[in-house]
């Protein structure tokens, strides 16, 4: 069994940068797809980016491209999601995930979110 926690959360001012990080214990972290979700008040839990177990492929939801950047360390079995140029809609919690393939459309395992704020 997987455990997924996140880390990095706050408020930050509109313009303003954050880096959340999530920590996975008890599995192979190198053989997961790492996703960050994230889900605003009222509305459903929506993609952010994801980070593929081969070569690393990186892939983002429009709303975040050019803006956040996902990287993994395999060593530290840690999941980054550095976010720049923030905006208030960007207001939400933040999930991380683990999926036992790079296709799978599924995620296994889910951490418990990390509360971000945005101010305008």
């Amino acid at each position: 069994q997987v455990q997924l926690v996140e880390l990095g959360g706050g408020l930050v001012q509109a313009g303003g940068s954050l880096r959340l990080s999530c920590a996975a214990s008890g599995g192979t972290f190198s053989s997961y797809k790492m996703g960050w979700f994230r889900q605003a008040p009222g509305k459903e839990r929506e993609f952010v980016a994801h980070i593929r177990r081969s070569r690393s492929m990186t892939y983002y939801a429009d709303s975040v491209k050019g803006r956040f950047t996902i990287s993994r360390d395999n060593a530290k079995n840690t999941v980054y999601l550095q976010m720049n140029s923030l905006k208030p809609e960007d207001t939400a919690v933040y999930y991380c995930a683990a999926a036992n393939s790079d296709y799978a459309v599924e995620y296994n395992y889910w951490g418990q979110g990390t509360q971000v704020t945005v101010s305008s």
